[in-house]
């Protein structure tokens, strides 16, 4: 019996360990890759992915999201998962049932 104790153990400690390197990993990546320059062509020379977000938020300053109604943040925060695995899915099957369903959008090939 206390052979299976060890293990769950040691199974709980190699989970814990992987989600915790997982999730450090992740950060230093987009901390790396942040600082670098984007590769975008559309991006100007030299603009940092970190830039371009502090440039949009400063952008959704001007707009006052306050006045724009918590519904619509409320319901794009809801929403927002669900359409981009709804996307998603017409990108990889753009001849399947959701696709013919879905309204056309010009940034998916």
């Amino acid at each position: 019996m206390k052979f299976i104790v060890v293990i769950l153990k040691l199974i709980g400690w190699v989970v814990k360990t992987a989600v915790i390197l997982a999730i450090c990993s992740s950060i230093l990546f987009v901390a790396y890759k942040g600082n670098q320059p984007m590769q975008v062509p559309e991006a100007p020379k030299g603009m940092t992915y970190f830039a371009f977000v502090a440039d949009r938020i400063d952008a959704a300053k001007t707009v006052e999201p306050s006045r724009c109604g918590w519904g619509m943040m409320l319901s794009l925060a809801a929403l927002g998962p669900i359409y981009s695995f709804v996307y998603t899915e017409v990108g990889i099957h753009p001849d399947g049932a959701l696709a013919r369903g879905t309204a056309p959008d010009p940034d998916i090939p």
